[in-house]
């Protein structure tokens, strides 16, 4: 296996890519692979566990290419840097997808909470000013679309401010105390989405009660009438933060272990192979 970290910023060194892809050896032939990015969850103020890992080991198991960004977040945060090293990752794989055995043109961002909202930026941003500027685009140094992900999946996503829940992620994000109107809708995704944003998977439940789902349900509104194609799942229950909803992430916890749930991630990976073959 091809087991190894890389910084992607010196501007904000803790940003890291860690890469879970199989070593190619005699016996070993494979094509080059589907790849995907996982940004876990945590309120842009730390990186959940439960997010990170088990996530990546599911997707290798389904034939994927696996990284883990572990973006930057407070105290570390400034404006535009999470957004900006997920355009890095995307931009790095497609630079090195010899080295990786990685399809350029079957990269996926998956994402958690505030994690889903990194994943979400990487699919309506990426031909934002700040990020065209940071990885080299406007200069000219880098090509046109590197950074733009084949698709995004999007795990009970952080899109806008709602109902005035979860409004210490902005507060992280936009390194403020008080995040000003026009910071906050600098960040409002779903009023981001224009006919170049990214294909999506989202997945939410209708009880969670820290990140609405309103959030899911005004992004695909939003790809919608932009006609970006989108699957989206709404569980009847279940609380914040379920990641796989099962007992390898919840042990102990029955509460948020919820069979009901846990095909999520069969169904993200039977839209990707379905729709990006």
């Amino acid at each position: 296996m091809i087991y190894e970290t890389i910084k992607l910023w010196d501007e904000h060194p803790e940003a890291t890519l860690t890469s879970y892809c199989p070593d190619m050896t005699k016996e070993l032939h494979l094509t080059p692979r589907k790849t995907v990015i996982v940004c876990p969850g945590g309120g842009y103020h730390f990186l959940s566990d439960r997010e990170a890992e088990p996530i990546a080991f599911r997707f290798m198991a389904a034939g994927f290419n696996a990284f883990i960004l572990r973006y930057s977040v407070a105290p570390n945060i400034t404006p535009w840097a999470p957004q900006i090293e997920a355009a890095l990752a995307i931009k790095y794989l497609r630079e090195n997808a010899e080295k990786y055995n990685i399809d350029p043109e079957r990269i996926f961002i998956a994402g958690f909470s505030a994690g889903g909202h990194v994943a979400a930026s990487a699919g309506t941003l990426w031909n934002h000013k700040e990020v065209r500027d940071a990885i080299g685009v406007t200069s000219g140094e880098a090509p046109e679309g590197i950074n733009r992900p084949d698709g995004t999946i999007l795990s009970y996503p952080v899109i806008t401010l709602v109902h005035g829940k979860h409004k210490n992620s902005f507060k992280n994000l936009c390194a403020e105390e008080e995040p000003t109107v026009d910071s906050i809708g600098a960040f409002a995704l779903d009023k981001s989405v224009d006919d170049g944003t990214s294909p999506a998977f989202l997945w939410h439940t209708f009880t969670d009660e820290l990140v609405p789902v309103e959030c899911t349900l005004q992004y695909a509104s939003a790809l919608a009438a932009h006609k970006i194609p989108c699957e989206v799942h709404i569980y009847p229950e279940g609380n914040h933060g379920l990641s796989l909803a099962n007992e390898f992430v919840y042990s102990g916890k029955p509460a948020s272990e919820r069979p009901y749930v846990q095909n999520w991630i069969d169904h993200a990976i039977a839209w990707v192979n379905a729709f990006h073959k």
